[in-house]
């Protein structure tokens, strides 16, 4: 059985409108994408973006992104990128499709202890446990807000990208949106999981995220990559004892895209194409591209220009069509 929806997450970001284009070609053309996510605050760049990759023959899921900002401003915006999406799906009618955003007991302020991102990122690694109930009801609560907001605007489909530790209800969405990340040291478990999520679905999955890093090990770490990295120093570096290392996250992603062809996925997002805060430098101590989950390297100098990784070979292969 074949993936319907083969595609990649690309963030939208200001490094100007050619550039944009020229991605956008590459993710059809050369990694064979059917279909690619975008991610961005600005909802007029975002809906530029999804037009040049309407016209480059991608479809397109549109994901608005803010971080630590109140409900109010969250709903603001969400409204405002499901207007414009709705007016982008009347003229490629069954090409659009919107999520209501991301991981929102993250990054939305709340739901988990914290002012910001990252400060609730370890305290919910650390005392999930003891959250779980409350990060479900107050979740399905925003969702269900969120959803009325959206259709009121966007009558296409309608989905959302929940962490792997969210509990979402979706009885009211189109599809079933999951960032799947494999870590830890137990791939049976992770497949054994996959298979219950699309086995006890009641409509189709998307896997909204997947990905690791371009270091040795880097398997292991799934979404926790970046935490290779000392934030602290100036600039960041990588920690002692982290080997670049291309082929593990070409490995990985190749795996898991199999894996999701044989248990009847219906659609999978790589993350990502890019990482242009993650930039390749040939100082090891430098190259933060290592903890990066773009399947391209991006210039230090140049957020614009970037070189194919291993990873990206090994994407264009498992989504180039088979021969009829």
């Amino acid at each position: 059985m074949s993936l319907e929806i083969r595609g990649i997450s690309y963030a939208v970001e200001d490094i100007g409108a050619a550039a944009v284009r020229r991605d956008l070609r590459a993710i059809a053309e050369d990694l064979h994408c059917t279909t690619v996510m975008l991610i961005g605050t600005d909802t007029r760049a975002q809906l530029q973006a999804a037009e040049a990759a309407l016209d480059a023959g991608l479809d397109v899921f549109i994901r608005p992104y803010l971080e630590d900002r109140p409900r109010s401003e969250l709903l603001a915006h969400l409204s405002a990128t499901a207007t414009a999406a709705e007016q982008l799906r009347l003229r490629y009618p069954g090409r659009v499709t919107l999520l209501l955003g991301s991981e929102f007991s993250l990054t939305s302020p709340g739901m988990v202890p914290g002012p910001k991102v990252f400060i609730r990122l370890r305290v919910l690694l650390r005392w999930r446990r003891y959250l779980d109930r409350r990060i479900t009801r107050k979740l399905n609560a925003l969702l269900a807000i969120a959803l009325t907001t959206a259709r009121r605007a966007f009558h296409g489909p309608v989905t959302y990208a929940a962490g792997y530790w969210e509990d979402v209800d979706w009885s009211d969405f189109d599809l079933i949106g999951v960032n799947l990340y494999r870590f830890g040291t137990d791939p049976a478990g992770y497949e054994q999981r996959l298979d219950a999520l699309v086995r006890n679905a009641s409509k189709p999955v998307i896997i909204t995220e997947f990905g690791c890093g371009a270091f040795v090990g880097a398997q292991r770490r799934g979404p926790g990559g970046f935490l290779i990295v000392n934030w602290f120093a100036d600039p960041p570096r990588i920690k002692d004892g982290y080997v670049r290392d291309e082929q593990t996250q070409a490995t990985y992603l190749s795996e898991l895209i199999d894996l999701y062809t044989e248990h009847g996925v219906h659609g999978c997002f790589v993350f990502t194409f890019s990482m242009r805060d993650f930039p390749h430098r040939a100082d090891p101590r430098q190259d933060l591209d290592m903890a990066g989950f773009g399947v391209v390297k991006v210039s230090p100098g140049d957020a614009s220009q970037w070189e194919p990784k291993a990873a990206f070979a090994a994407v264009s292969r498992r989504y180039r069509p088979s021969p009829t």
